[in-house]
């Protein structure tokens, strides 16, 4: 008799099962919330190739469970498959640590250990996947279908708790699994099903394509494969199938759902992370909004929303609550694109082909004015230590070209001639020097820095060097109007930067708030015997705040609990129990097809970063039209009904023909019952 838990209808066995996956996604949620600016901050990939990496890493994970489906039903069982392949896993996270240790190799040695580290985690924790769910749902008795539906919002939560702590604890074995063996319902395996269902489907389309019209005809296509096979499993093909058309439109869902690790990610990149004047959020800590969300929501929907939803005379199907998610996920990529038009404000647009940006600094003594042959881009005057309120244009009309610029400073002209070159941000210094104005073009970085902080940079117009400490990093600004190199620094308040000379005292320097995403020049000059610093912005700080992601995350959250813990049930509950793990597998596929499609945007259209974010909230809610009428003609099936049917059809023929009324009469109040469950 299997030990249930505390006199409920709950197997003890399950507890084991909960726990194990709150530490499987643990440690691959701990893995994956800084995967993305891993690959920006260590391995130095640039935003597009790291967005694609993520997404084919995340696709892979989707795709495994197939092979994890067919092991576990052909030849393992679903206990010694989630054991052998939770080694796989723990061993991939030890290569992928090691590949992270700069001392091991160079950068070809980290990058290939980390790809062979993802592979390995990709293989171990796709191969369970379509395990612990089904193997879960296998813990519970046919009678007992209301416990195992709400073990599926237990098991989601446990993901998500998982999720949630892994982001502030490091990984950690998973050995709890293996604690319960004793306790486990374990379902033998009945060989290679994935195997014989597609063997069997051949064998249909085959006869079928060879029998000509003269044959009799079938009522369904796979039909034709009875000659071979049982007319069981045929039902069993048959009622997959529809399953699996209903999986048709499902990608687009997890297209959507997998962009918090990689787009929103690069988004709070460049949003302002203080949250006041002591504390900071990280970029990739965002993502600990959606699991903390799911544990809010899984119990006010199961307990509050869905039964006064019923109340109000509205039929809950598992399908509609499917297509809400869909709904809710596309505003939250509505919201994604409202939140990204405001941060692009802040971001400086690189110079197209052909064509440079330009910003002018004058440290002369007084105001000066600046021609450019063939543009007007400076009509007024340029004040002395202006801080230019953005970039200008200038068309080059090719990679490079020499421009002798014309400086008036009190009626006086200089000529002043530099080279530029195309796709670049520049700085045009203008400096006292005898006999006049002398100029000085240096190249800008005008690209947010990868984990949100700012870029600083000096300018020293003092005959002699000086020394800077900002924080604990000291700096050296050569002598003569020349410029620093840019350093990265704290996002804080630097009202006390200790400065010093060889021949003069250099009085500490207030920098003031350098803020989130922005980069500064600063002018250092000499005025009443002091060094005072006039600070310049070049890009302008992060002035979007990180909480206004918060809606997104509560209506991308509010999708998933109606989306996903409600597939993974229906899957599970339509499935026959032959091919549970492989419907399983087949759900977890749309997660990879869905990855695949971001891949295929994010290396492919080219598009700004709202209008990408609009044009999945648009095909989104596309597919849920689509879906929508696909599940209105869809029939919910009782297994315990289908094996009914399965077995009424096969003993059909050897009854007598009042047994065969009466069978039909008993099929006939089945299907009857069947289709009051539509959609």
């Amino acid at each position: 008799m299997d030990r249930k838990f505390c006199g409920t209808n709950y197997p003890l066995s399950i507890c084991f099962i909960v726990v194990n996956e709150f530490c499987e996604r643990f440690s691959y949620y701990g893995m994956k919330a800084v995967l993305t600016l891993y690959f920006l901050n260590y391995l130095h990939w640039d935003e597009n190739l790291s967005t694609a990496i993520y997404h084919a890493f995340s696709s892979l994970c989707y795709f495994t469970p197939v092979l994890g489906a067919v092991i576990a039903d052909a030849w393992l069982g679903k206990f010694k498959t989630i054991i052998y392949l939770s080694i796989v896993y723990v061993i991939g996270h030890v290569v992928k640590s090691v590949g992270a240790i700069p001392i091991v190799g160079n950068s070809d040695v980290h990058v290939a250990l980390s790809i062979l580290g993802l592979i390995l985690i990709a293989f171990g924790t796709g191969g369970i996947k379509p395990c612990v769910a089904a193997f879960g749902g296998d813990q519970f008795d046919e009678q007992h279908s209301r416990e195992r539906q709400k073990f599926f919002s237990i098991f989601y939560m446990s993901i998500n708790a998982g999720s949630l702590l892994s982001t502030l604890i490091t990984p950690i074995l998973r050995v709890v699994f293996g604690a319960g063996s004793a306790l486990y319902k374990k379902t033998p395996p009945q060989g290679n099903i994935f195997l014989e269902v597609c063997n069997c489907i051949g064998f249909a389309i085959n006869s079928r394509w060879r029998r000509s019209k003269c044959d009799s005809q079938r009522n369904h296509w796979l039909d034709w494969a009875e000659e071979k096979y049982s007319k069981r499993l045929i039902q069993e093909i048959k009622m997959v199938l529809r399953i699996l058309v209903l999986y048709i439109p499902l990608p687009m869902f997890w297209a959507l759902f997998d962009q918090q690790g990689s787009r929103w990610t690069l988004q709070a990149n460049r949003m302002n992370m203080a949250l006041g004047k002591s504390f900071t959020v990280k970029p990739d800590q965002m993502q600990i909004l959606n699991p903390l969300l799911i544990l809010l929501f899984i119990p006010i929907f199961d307990l509050i929303i869905y039964p006064l939803v019923g109340l109000c005379g509205f039929k809950i199907t598992p399908l509609r609550k499917m297509a809400a998610g869909m709904i809710f996920a596309a505003l939250a990529f509505g919201a994604a694109a409202i939140v990204e038009l405001k941060v692009v404000d802040t971001v400086v647009t690189p110079a197209p082909e052909g064509k440079c940006l330009l910003q002018v600094f004058n440290l002369a003594s007084k105001n000066v004015s600046l021609q450019i042959p063939g543009s007007d881009m400076f009509p007024l005057p340029i004040q002395r230590l202006q801080d230019p309120a953005k970039y200008v244009t200038l068309p080059l009309e090719g990679p490079t070209k020499n421009l002798t610029m014309t400086v008036t400073s009190d009626g006086t002209k200089y000529k002043c001639r530099q080279m530029f070159e195309q796709k670049t941000a520049n700085s045009l210094i203008l400096y006292p020097e005898p006999p006049g104005i002398q100029c000085k073009l240096v190249e800008d970085n005008i690209k947010k820095n990868e984990n949100g902080n700012p870029l600083i940079r000096f300018i020293n117009t003092q005959p002699e060097a000086i020394n800077l400490t900002i924080g604990d990093v000291g700096l050296h600004v050569p002598p003569g109007y020349n410029i620093s190199s840019y350093m990265i620094v704290q996002q804080k308040e630097y009202p006390d930067v200790s400065c010093s000379m060889e021949s003069k005292q250099c009085s500490n320097l207030d920098l003031g708030l350098l803020d989130f995403g922005a980069s500064y020049t600063v002018i250092l000059t000499e005025e009443a015997g002091k060094i005072v610093a006039h600070k310049m912005e070049d890009v302008k700080a992060n002035n979007v705040h990180i909480t206004w992601q918060i809606p997104q995350y509560v209506l991308i959250t509010v999708g998933e609990v109606m989306f996903s813990i409600t597939g993974l049930e229906f899957s599970y509950s339509q499935a026959p129990a032959s091919m549970k793990s492989v419907l399983q597998a087949c759900w977890l596929l749309t997660v990879a097809v869905g990855n695949v499609i971001v891949l295929i945007v994010a290396e492919g259209a080219g598009l700004e970063q709202w209008k990408e974010f609009v044009l999945f909230a648009g095909l989104l809610l596309g597919v849920c039209i689509i879906f929508s009428i696909m599940a209105h003609f869809y029939t919910y099936i009782d297994p315990n009904q289908v094996d009914m049917i399965c077995l009424e059809n096969t003993a059909g023929k050897e009854d007598d023909d009042n047994s065969e009324d009466n069978m039909k009469m008993k099929t006939s109040d089945v299907h009857s019952n069947i289709l009051e469950q539509r959609f």
